[in-house]
């Protein structure tokens, strides 16, 4: 089990996959489930490391496979969610087959403290911002979308 300064010890499948995030201190970013209601964090975020049972009924011949998927969560969509498994590879599952996610541990801050995905979703915010001023731009052929009438 690894254990890193904190209280969080991870199964033997999470090790290489924490090992491959630079090894961040758990403690830092572990979950809390009470007190005063601004001081809480928790709920699933990006990069935590997760189990995800599946429904059996979503395999064709379910004998010999594993209905679980572990590995580290990527992305969290409506209608499904991106894995990065414990194999290397991305899993994409639909949010109707999901019988139970289990958190294992979480690896970033809460969303309102992580000041790096913040930062990211600013910047993304720009370049998409741009690019679409950029297509539009191209598709008129002119810019003329500042003037009335």
């Amino acid at each position: 089990m690894a254990k890193k300064k904190s209280g969080v010890n991870l199964p033997k499948w999470a090790v290489p996959l924490w090992e491959d995030m630079g090894s961040p201190n758990l403690s830092d970013v572990e979950r809390i489930n009470s007190g005063d209601l601004l001081e809480r964090r928790h709920g699933l975020r990006k990069d935590d490391i997760i189990e995800v049972q599946l429904d059996a009924r979503a395999f064709v011949d379910i004998e010999g496979k594993d209905a679980w998927i572990r590995g580290r969560l990527l992305s969290s969509g409506k209608s499904s969610i991106e894995i990065l498994c414990e194999e290397g590879k991305n899993n994409y599952i639909a949010r109707d087959v999901i019988v139970k996610i289990v958190l294992v541990a979480h690896t970033r801050p809460a969303y309102i403290d992580d000041k790096e995905l913040l930062a990211f979703e600013r910047k993304d915010m720009k370049r998409r911002s741009n690019l679409h001023e950029k297509v539009e731009k191209e598709s008129k052929g002119s810019d003329d979308t500042h003037l009335w009438g």
